[in-house]
């Protein structure tokens, strides 16, 4: 990976302009696969790959959840699809350093308090509607707006002005330094300003991305088309890419197995082992992770207000065993929700709580609650349900008897972000993979101002915002991150069980797929060989 910045520009300590060519050819060699330490651990190489790429086909992705479009702006599992039908304006490498994209180069001002960036000439939408700096501002405002659901709104909402240069210069004027601006250019989508209510019904979803929306069937998936008069030169080379939603593990499986399908991130951890050996698909695995799965703990139920009782869940979880059984050993077991990759992960953390039942257990009665009957909403699909099924496994063992409660997926995600979730929780979150203020300030269960568990804390909310606003780097910084990371083992208002492995099962003729830190696939360079 070439160097093209001096300094990380998230946390800028003096004045520092950040600049990069912005020629579409810069970009073809930034696939974020590469970038990210993605690791093939099976299958075939494709001898007619060396012959280079080659132009079209159509991708089939094996989903296991539908688009939901009112989700548009949030990320969840069902944000595979993002990076295909829209553009952001920059994208980080595995070394949380900036690449550019819609942005082609940035410079901070000395206090922190602005930064200018420069945008990229001739971008068309589908429509073609050229990109101009209004798209960037409308990118911003529509994240502030409490009507869409969005886990970064708070970061938006430090960006306070605008000032322009022509179409394509634009300064963001912020409120207060912010550490994790370059996280909201990687996550916010750039769409059409007419036709945001459109996009948000899945009538229409104009972006600037190398696909274009031919049809959304709800329920069984995604249609997309080339697009033609896309920015980067001669890219993308596929004709086509259908996200099929297959929901039952041993369909989608089958379906990649016989080649009805190319690609997929969705095969549970438990069944990677039936296909690793097929030597007509290959196995990669990313090394930030697929963000962590976790359990939530509504504080406003009694007796789950208690710290003591919600620390004794978190001893009572078997993290190796569900790991195991439930992942199939793709991952990596931990009390923390950092992933290795993450500057914020320390092994102290990883395993400040082992499976003590016996511990849990004394926890308990010494809190006044021997036994405890409680609910649990997981999501009804199969590798989700397995986990849950685990969790309540362990949770019999220290004397808690919870009961099941399968949501769809889409059901379980609106819970989560208004706040309607039962005692107890079990799914995934992300937010861990960049800036560790992220976490806390933007992701639903952790945010400080208002999240799920609905818990509140002074001390929180203090760490959460000085680490958040600070320039500060080395042991610093460290300080910072290490100050969030306690209060949240400490307070066990999420206890964070795995970080879930990400792994991709691929067609060994399909080359060049890519992944951003918010797994929205990128597929600018992928080709079919043969």
């Amino acid at each position: 990976m070439t160097e093209l910045y001096p300094s990380t520009p998230s946390t800028p300590s003096r004045r520092t302009a950040l600049r990069a060519a912005g020629g579409g050819t810069l970009l073809l060699g930034l696939g974020l696969a590469g970038c990210r330490s993605a690791v093939s651990e099976s299958g075939a190489t494709d001898p007619k790959a060396a012959a280079g790429p080659r132009r079209g086909g159509t991708v089939t992705v094996a989903v296991n959840s539908d688009f939901t479009p009112s989700l548009l702006f949030a990320q969840s599992n069902q944000s595979l699809q993002q990076r295909l039908l829209f553009n952001t304006l920059t994208r980080y490498d595995d070394r949380l350093r900036p690449q550019p994209e819609l942005a082609t180069s940035w410079e901070y001002a000395q206090d922190g308090r602005s930064i200018t960036l420069k945008l990229r000439t001739g971008v068309t939408f589908h429509d073609g509607r050229p990109f101009t700096a209004d798209d960037v501002v409308f990118a911003v405002k529509n994240l502030q707006n409490p009507l869409r659901a969005a886990q970064l709104r708070t970061t938006a909402a430090a960006i306070t002005g605008f000032d322009k240069r022509g179409d394509h210069e634009l300064t963001l004027r912020l409120a207060h330094p912010v550490n994790n601006l370059f996280d909201l250019f990687e996550f916010m989508i750039v769409t059409d300003r007419n036709s945001i209510e459109d996009a948000v019904t899945g009538k229409r979803l104009n972006g600037t991305g190398p696909f274009k929306l031919a049809k959304w069937s709800p329920g069984t998936g995604v249609s997309l088309t080339r697009n033609d008069t896309y920015w980067q030169p001669g890219r993308p080379y596929l004709d086509g890419v259908e996200l099929r939603v297959i929901p039952q593990a041993d369909a989608l499986i089958s379906s990649l197995r016989s080649g009805q399908s190319q690609l997929s991130f969705s095969v549970p951890g438990k069944s990677l082992t039936v296909v690793k050996n097929n030597p007509d698909l290959t196995l990669t695995s990313y090394d930030t992770g697929a963000g962590a799965y976790y359990l939530g703990v509504n504080t406003t139920v009694a007796p789950l207000d208690d710290k003591l009782v919600r620390q004794a869940l978190a001893w009572a979880i078997d993290r190796e065993r569900l790991l195991k059984q439930a992942l199939g050993g793709y991952g990596l077991a931990s009390a923390a929700p950092w992933p290795k990759s993450s500057p914020a992960f320390t092994e102290s953390g990883r395993i400040h709580y082992t499976y003590d039942p016996g511990k849990a257990r004394e926890l308990l009665k010494a809190a006044g609650h021997p036994r405890l009957e409680l609910p649990l909403l997981h999501v009804s699909l199969p590798g989700e349900t397995a986990l849950a099924e685990s969790i309540q496994y362990d949770l019999k063992q220290a004397g808690v008897d919870v009961t099941l409660q399968p949501t769809d997926p889409a059901t379980a995600q609106k819970n989560l972000i208004s706040q309607n979730m039962p005692a107890l929780w079990a799914m995934g979150h992300g937010f861990a993979q960049v800036q560790p203020s992220t976490l806390a300030v933007s992701a639903y269960p952790f945010n400080e101002a208002k999240n799920t568990s609905k818990f509140r804390s002074a001390a929180y909310t203090r760490i959460v915002r000085e680490a958040w606003t600070s320039r500060a780097t080395g042991a610093a910084a460290n300080a910072l991150q290490a100050g969030i990371s306690d209060l949240l083992l400490d307070e066990a208002f999420i206890i964070d069980l795995v970080i879930r492995g990400n792994v991709q099962v691929a067609s060994a003729k399909l080359h060049g797929v890519a992944l951003n830190k918010f797994s929205y696939l990128n597929l600018d360079d992928a080709y079919l060989a043969g």
